[in-house]
């Protein structure tokens, strides 16, 4: 277990979309490789967590996941916070839960950071001959909303690796750019406490001279 805090990066990943997407089993397939034909709805919150190795470096994701039904709405931004990705769900046999992404990417974008990285997944895909939602539709509905795509089956283990280790490599690309930028940027900083000094020791100067 010891294991567990060796890591160099740790993000929260949130999984959202309506209720029966396979948002549960997405993440049971990532985090231990398991599906529940009999998974019941997620009351609340539940959060499990997996290391990757992306460019030689450990990032532990932990994953959280929601109930999409209305009544767990109130949770929203402790769910949110801190966030640093967003898989957002939906089945590609079931065309209304694609019609709500557009609701949830709304609560995303009040709620969560602005810079969170989201990936809109369609899931379910084994289910071919119940596609109700086209793959290029979704594919140009998240070009024009900034998101990357990726269709995946729970159910078959098709691309749900795939899919987070995608997003974590997004997250920690940009995150690591951002480390770097902060630490050449911190040669600034010092400059603004020596001219707090300067000014405090002026203020002494010309009260010795003034008295």
């Amino acid at each position: 277990m010891a294991e567990g805090s060796n890591y160099d990066y740790l993000f929260k990943v949130v999984l959202i979309g309506d209720s029966g997407v396979g948002k549960s089993n997405l993440l049971s397939r990532f985090t231990r490789n398991e599906f529940n034909l009999e998974s019941k709805s997620t009351i609340g919150v539940e959060f499990a967590t997996r290391s990757i190795n992306v460019d030689g470096k450990t990032v532990k994701a932990q994953i959280w996941d929601t109930a999409g039904q209305e009544r767990y709405r109130a949770i929203t931004s402790a769910y949110y916070r801190g966030a640093v990705g967003a898989l957002l769900v939906y089945d590609i046999a079931k065309h209304a839960t694609y019609v709500n992404v557009t609701r949830w990417l709304k609560e995303l974008r009040d709620h969560a950071d602005t810079n969170i990285v989201i990936m809109l997944v369609g899931n379910k895909s084994d289910l071919k001959h119940l596609r109700a939602v086209p793959t290029d539709e979704a594919k140009t509905f998240a070009s024009e909303n900034g998101l990357s795509f990726i269709e995946t089956s729970a159910l078959d283990a098709s691309n749900v690796e795939s899919a987070f280790q995608t997003i974590l490599t997004d997250i920690y690309r940009i995150v690591s750019a951002k480390s770097l930028e902060s630490s050449t940027s911190n040669i600034e900083p010092p400059k603004e406490s020596i001219s707090v000094g300067i000014t405090q020791d002026t203020k002494q100067q010309q009260g010795k001279t003034c008295c």
